[in-house]
């Protein structure tokens, strides 16, 4: 497979819906990044988690765990590391606040306390 290939990406307005507990980027700053091939060919960040030259399907006693080692094999906004706490909370951190209700003209939280 071509470095620059055009692949189709699961990123859908900075979300990925079809991992249902994966964070949204909306409102981050932080903008979800295509899918790439690595050096052995393999795609990262596609969500299918199969590609014909990963080591993983051509696994044998032969193979050294450590070719999977190292930034190359993964993604930085297509991770399963971003469904912990930790990351998640980084992301609510980033995200810029959206009051419920907000008038042009007229401040309608005042004298509300």
């Amino acid at each position: 497979m071509k470095k620059n290939k055009k692949m189709d990406s699961p990123i859908i307005a900075d979300t990925q819906p079809h991992q249902i507990n994966a964070p949204s980027f909306k409102g981050t700053g932080i903008k979800p990044q295509a899918p790439f091939v690595n050096d052995y060919g393999v795609v990262i960040g596609d969500s299918k988690y199969a590609s014909e030259n990963s080591p993983l399907e051509n696994w044998s006693e032969d193979t050294d765990p450590e070719i999977m080692a190292g930034d190359e094999w993964i993604h930085p906004t297509n991770d399963i590391g971003w469904n912990t706490a930790e990351n998640r909370e980084l992301l609510e951190a980033k995200r810029t606040p959206q009051p419920p209700f907000l008038h042009p003209e007229k401040d309608v939280s005042a004298e509300t306390d």
